[in-house]
């Protein structure tokens, strides 16, 4: 099994039907879990160039989770259920 990370982007304000679908979702995918992980905040992009800050916004990165699956494939297969995530980008953890 390899681990993939994803990442959420954007967020809709939830109503409450969201947020049941969303729990259900979850559910859904609990024995997948590696880590729930959780909603950021505010951030900086360091680079050689200098810092800048990172709002949050409609289009920021919003949170991130830890998962498990076969492929990319199953990867995303669970993750286009997600009820409340404007955009996810997932990516497979490698292994040092």
């Amino acid at each position: 099994m390899k681990k993939f990370v994803f990442f959420h982007y954007g967020f809709e304000t939830p109503t409450q039907e969201i947020q049941e679908a969303w729990g259900k979702w979850f559910a859904s995918i609990g024995d997948k879990i590696v880590d729930s992980g959780s909603p950021l905040g505010p951030g900086r992009e360091i680079s050689r160039s200098g810092t800048k800050e990172l709002p949050l916004g409609m289009e920021s990165l919003t949170g991130y989770s830890i998962i498990n699956a076969d492929s990319l494939d199953e990867a995303e297969k669970l993750l286009k259920g997600c009820p409340m995530i404007t955009s996810i980008r997932v990516y497979e953890a490698m292994s040092m």
